[in-house]
């Protein structure tokens, strides 16, 4: 590990080591996976999913997730540890009650395939982003190009299939690897940054804690995107085998 992440100028860090908070940031985000796709399997055996999507209440709770995210990002360092905590699992209930739609739409081995592919990719990336020498805040401005390039691509392409009335077809296997690419590189460069969180902050514990969490959920964001991009491709392949 770099040196320059030990060298807190300030108190000793009340959260312990470096992969001491590393591991609870993570604790974190599992348990909001675990919360989600709970919510998700409860909501489509009990038929929830389709009073959802037959209502349109699931473009309410989009919003709502909106606006949870943004209070997180822009009012973290004055919102309490705990209300931070409650707003992220928040999150992750709203997600799950969204997500539950695609129990309905894939059986449970397509489900599981990419939920173990997801981690995979994930997993290979995370550790990259905590054992790397390599600087990846210079991987920001790409980052950020990409997503927007890949809104604006899945959007385009979205109303060339609305009026034409066909398929993505080879595009959509091609946007979907790439989206999978972008996404594997957020969670290395979010890994990282959990590295400067604690060096930043060693000496304040709720600082800490909000930053914890801030992290659990961009790296619950990533996991999320890559599983969803792995279905995709997963599911077509099935479909077309």
């Amino acid at each position: 590990m770099d040196e320059k992440y030990y060298n807190i100028s300030y108190a000793e860090s009340p959260f312990g080591t470096l992969s001491q908070y590393m591991t609870r940031t993570f604790v974190w985000m599992f348990a909001g996976l675990l919360v989600t796709f709970g919510v998700s399997a409860a909501a489509a055996s009990s038929g929830v999913v389709y009073l959802l999507w037959g209502t349109g209440l699931v473009f309410v709770l989009s919003i709502a997730e909106l606006v949870l995210v943004g209070i997180l990002s822009m009012r973290v360092e004055k919102i309490q540890p705990a209300t931070a905590t409650g707003l992220f699992f928040a999150y992750a209930i709203l997600t799950g009650l969204n997500l539950s739609v695609y129990f309905v739409i894939y059986d449970l081995g397509t489900l599981v395939l990419a939920f173990l592919v997801g981690a995979v990719y994930f997993g290979v990336m995370a550790v990259y982003g905590a054992t790397t020498h390599k600087d990846l805040t210079g991987w920001a401005p790409m980052l950020v190009g990409g997503l927007v390039s890949l809104l604006v691509v899945s959007l385009v392409g979205s109303l060339f299939s609305l009026l034409l009335g066909t398929g993505f077809g080879l595009f959509d296997l091609l946007l979907c690897a790439g989206a999978l690419l972008l996404f594997m590189a957020f969670t290395a460069y979010d890994t990282q940054k959990l590295k400067y969180y604690y060096a930043y902050f060693g000496g304040d514990a709720a600082m800490l804690h909000r930053y914890s969490i801030i992290g659990a959920l961009s790296l619950y964001l990533d996991y999320i995107n890559i599983f969803l991009y792995v279905l995709r491709i997963v599911g077509r392949v099935n479909r077309d085998s």
